[in-house]
């Protein structure tokens, strides 16, 4: 059964295909213009100086991240990646956020240490992602490591120990304490500069803060590790509730006769009650409403029919329902009336520690008077098809179950005859449980009456049903019960 409440609120919608091929094009295209300009700095016969160094550093530098802001754009394009991968398997957008207040901006500095003379130098960038002041002078590589916390000093040392001894290019992170106290987190590339034998003589490096970046991969990581749990929440729910309501259901999904031994009525006339009932599921097979029928012998030969549903998908509603159906079918049996039945459940809905609002139609069939005595509360009336035509029942008083804790139900009754035909239905059989197409749901089915008129069995009208309505694309789960009286056969 939907939600009586329907909010008109837009939620966030994911980027479309177009746009996020629109950006991964454009990624492209930078791409391809830095590089140009990086073979055009290479084919300048300039010295190989700081400055140029600086440069082809911040040239490699910007390469790395367009190329993982162009893989991240694919990995938006693809959507989530699957349960089961790890954290790192996802990786935060390469171009960090705007800074946070009161947060450092990300910055990039350049340094050289000349091995001859141990001197240093560093950019004025530099001293402020160190948070250290240019009259202080910079740091040594052997001041450096001081600057770090304790557990990234050996990953320093051994990038720079690799870097001027065997040659090899830097490229990592590590974090640094800057002057005032704060821990950034810091990427370093950088290479030797070597002389004519091959001997480092000094080697450069350009230094970024990365901080946001690393937040920004942290909040991916974390976020997608929710998202799995969350889908794995939702896969177990879905899993208790489509076992709670195969387990509260009538097992019997083809025809039932009521009572089981075929009553004789007093004329002599079979009065016995054939019945057929159908689920019909939502569109998304995640939602598992509240919704049900069921068919119960009573004492005395009678029947109990009823159908409904609460509102919501899942386990609260399947439970809810479950609470509810247990409770109809105990005090069904003691012999109270439909109208009374409704009141009470109206109570219990009302003091459940889970609120919900729900619909019902309970109706008690006597074969033996074929009187059908019927209650419901805010829910579609049953229809009843005789001679080829078919009308809904006059309801009577009953409004929605867990609305006003002392409603009243009130209770109407039927003579029916020979042939005719019962159904009950909840209202998610419409392909739309709201607009236009609700409002023809009683028409359509009271256009079924020449074809109910010639049903041999209540089987083949459900089916009759289900050519009308089965194959349509609904938004809520339905539930359809169909009873024809015994004793009259077509042609």
């Amino acid at each position: 059964m939907p939600s009586p409440l329907h909010a008109d609120s837009s939620a966030a919608q994911p980027p479309e295909h177009g746009t996020v091929d629109a950006l991964i094009s454009q990624t492209r295209r930078l791409r391809g213009g830095l590089d140009a300009v990086r073979r055009a700095a290479a084919a300048e016969e300039a010295p190989d100086d700081a400055r140029r160094r600086w440069h082809r550093a911040l040239c490699d530098l910007a390469a790395h991240h367009l190329d993982d802001l162009g893989e991240h754009l694919g990995q938006l394009r693809e959507g989530p990646p699957p349960p089961g991968l790890p954290a790192g398997a996802v990786r935060a957008p390469a171009a960090p956020p705007a800074p946070r207040p009161g947060t450092a901006p990300g910055r990039v500095g350049s340094a050289e240490w000349n091995l001859l003379t141990d001197e240093a130098t560093w950019s004025d960038e530099l001293y402020q992602l160190f948070g250290r002041r240019p009259e202080d002078g910079p740091l040594t590589l052997d001041e450096l490591p001081s600057w770090l916390p304790e557990e990234d000093r050996g990953l320093l040392t051994a990038m720079v120990t690799g870097c001027l001894v065997d040659g090899k290019p830097i490229d990592g992170e590590f974090r640094i304490v800057r002057g005032d106290g704060s821990l950034r987190a810091v990427h370093m590339m950088g290479e030797p500069v070597l002389d004519g034998d091959g001997t480092a003589t000094s080697m450069w490096a350009v230094l970024r803060d990365i901080s946001e970046l690393r937040r920004s991969r942290r909040a991916v990581d974390e976020t997608c590790d929710s998202l799995h749990r969350r889908q794995h929440i939702a896969r177990t729910e879905h899993r208790i509730a489509v076992e709670l309501q195969e387990a509260v259901l009538p097992p019997w999904r083809g025809s039932l006769r009521f009572p089981q031994g075929g009553a004789e009525q007093s004329d002599g006339s079979p009065g016995a009650l054939d019945l057929a009932a159908h689920y019909l599921p939502s569109a998304s097979s995640a939602l598992i409403g509240g919704d049900w029928f069921d068919a119960l012998g009573l004492p005395g030969g009678q029947t109990l029919l009823s159908v409904g549903g609460l509102t919501g998908h899942g386990v609260a509603a399947t439970s809810g329902m479950a609470m509810l159906l247990g409770a109809l079918r105990g005090m069904a049996v003691t012999g109270a009336e439909p109208g009374p039945l409704m009141g009470w459940l109206n109570r219990l809905l009302d003091a459940s520690a889970q609120p919900a609002l729900g619909s019902a139609v309970c109706c008690r069939y006597d074969p033996a008077s074929r009187t059908l005595t019927w209650s419901q509360a805010g829910h579609p009336a049953p229809l009843l098809f005789r001679g080829g035509k078919g009308r809904a029942l006059r309801p009577p008083e009953g409004m929605l179950l867990g609305a006003v804790a002392d409603a009243a139900y009130g209770q109407a009754e039927e003579l029916l005859e020979p042939g005719d035909v019962l159904l009950l239905h909840t209202d998610g059989l419409s392909p739309h449980s709201t607009g236009p197409a609700a409002g023809t749901v009683t028409d359509r089915l009271l256009d079924l009456a020449p074809r109910f008129t010639a049903a041999r069995s209540a089987q083949d009208c459900v089916r009759a049903v289900l050519e009308e309505f089965g194959s349509k694309e609904r938004e809520d789960d339905a539930c359809l019960l169909i009873g024809r009286i015994s004793g009259w056969k077509a042609g």
